[in-house]
């Protein structure tokens, strides 16, 4: 499975950002895909992942300003970014489980929000 991270970017604290994720199969044979972030000297944090059944997860850091859903006709997960804080500053990461197990990478987009 291919992953295809895109929409990052440069924001004003406050400002959104909605990231995409396009797998090169269909979203239905995979069980889970998540967004993590990554900043620099650290390890990749879970933020938002969206299940085959469309059951949600968000890390208490983004409750009630980020959004992830799924479109299984364009094989997109999409992650809504509002009311974005500096500290969301990261490189933005989609991953894949399949329902076999496998895990897959994408390639990361980074996003940045000033002050």
């Amino acid at each position: 499975v291919q992953l295809q991270a895109s929409g990052g970017g440069l924001v004003q604290a406050g400002g959104s950002l909605r990231l995409s994720c396009v797998a090169s199969r269909s979203l239905l044979s995979i069980s889970t895909v998540g967004w993590y972030r990554q900043t620099p000297g650290n390890g990749r944090e879970l933020v938002a992942s969206i299940t085959s059944r469309a059951s949600t997860y968000y890390a208490d850091s983004v409750k009630g300003r980020f959004t992830i859903s799924r479109d299984n006709v364009q094989n997109t997960v999409y992650l809504q970014m509002n009311s974005l804080k500096p500290e969301d500053t990261a490189v933005y990461y989609c991953r894949a489980e399949m329902r076999y197990g496998a895990v897959y990478w994408g390639k990361g987009t980074q996003v940045t929000v000033s002050s």
